[in-house]
């Protein structure tokens, strides 16, 4: 689907459902792990980041009264089909897998997967360069089933968070970690993660690392979905998605 495509779709839908839409609270699930710089918590103990204002924008946008609701990541999915929370906006990549379960929106970002190891480390982001080696991966996320599946050769070691594996990278416990290029920039960039650089983004499968991240939502609750898509087509086409990703990123984080 073209940008174009989504734009004109959403904002007529936008019409269409925010009458319904904005009486009700809307509980968008997140993860209750930080994952800078998409969402984390302040000194005090407020909820921030660049996913935090895009769900802010988009359910301003789409006239939803939303509140954000933690949930462990393990247990986000169960949470939703369980009416625990009404949708889930937490970097969470469209997958076939995952669409079995759960609907998505349109993506609202896309970026490549990549792997970071020490910077005195000769390691390339393939099955052939990390044979051998021990990879931290995150627990139910993309990046645990592309290197269960592409890394057979290597040692993974799984984690609760990534935060966990970043951990242990700079602690020298594993040689690399697989993750979002972008949570990756920021860990490099901190000076806990200065012993290391990312090594280059890993082949692109689409049918296990999906087509961009969006929020999830129970099967059949297409109201829900098409406010969300709503929201998301207005702020691509007025300019508050760039503005939000200007104040933390160099580049756009969104690719049709």
């Amino acid at each position: 689907m073209t940008l174009k495509t989504i734009l004109a779709t959403g904002l007529t839908l936008a019409t269409v459902t925010a009458g319904a839409a904005q009486a009700d609270q809307v509980k968008i699930g997140i993860a209750a792990e930080p994952y800078p710089p998409f969402a984390s918590l302040d000194s005090s103990g407020t909820w921030v980041g660049w996913e935090v204002e895009v769900i802010d924008a988009v359910c301003a946008a789409a006239k939803l009264d939303c509140v954000l609701t933690p949930v462990a990541w393990d247990g986000i999915i169960p949470s939703l089909t369980g009416q625990q929370i009404d949708a889930i906006m937490a970097s969470m990549s469209i997958t076939e897998e995952r669409l079995k379960t759960i609907d998505f929106s349109n993506p609202y970002y896309n970026t490549p997967a990549v792997i970071a190891a020490d910077k005195a480390m000769d390691i390339a982001p393939t099955p052939e360069g990390l044979a051998g080696k021990i990879i931290g991966i995150q627990a139910s996320t993309i990046h645990q089933a592309y290197a269960q599946e592409y890394f057979k050769d290597s040692e993974i070691r799984v984690y609760q968070t990534q935060d966990e594996a970043n951990q242990d990278l700079f602690a020298g416990r594993i040689d690399a970690t697989q993750a979002d290029s972008i949570a990756m920039a920021d860990f490099v960039g901190t000076e806990s993660g200065s012993c290391c650089e990312i090594k280059g983004a890993v082949a692109n499968d689409i049918s296990i690392l999906g087509r961009g991240v969006g929020a999830a939502t129970r099967k059949g609750d297409a109201e829900l979905q098409a406010a969300l898509n709503a929201g998301i087509a207005t702020i691509l086409a007025d300019g508050t998605h760039e503005a939000i990703t200007a104040r933390y990123f160099n580049a756009s984080i969104y690719s049709e």
